[in-house]
């Protein structure tokens, strides 16, 4: 099934500078480390790792508070 309402943040707990890395391992169900390392490689080796960092710092909103609580499966209430 195919989870309309998936969207891109900013991760809050997976962070090592802006969240950005950790926000991409979480949309992606991927250890955000595995990204962080993509990034550094792609930094160091000419690529367009920084400065797509830092656009995406710019244009990716932050997680908001109530997405951070919502349950990932919907309650029994929700479901009838």
């Amino acid at each position: 099934m195919v989870d309309l309402k998936k969207r891109l943040y900013r991760s809050k707990d997976e962070r090592m500078l802006a969240g950005v890395c950790g926000g991409i391992g979480e949309y992606l169900e991927v250890d955000p480390t595995l990204i962080r390392l993509a990034a550094v490689l792609l930094a160091f080796a000419g690529g367009p790792g920084f400065i797509a960092y830092i656009v995406l710092w710019l244009i990716v909103p932050e997680r908001p508070v109530q997405d951070m609580f919502a349950p990932d499966t919907p309650s029994y209430d929700e479901s009838v």
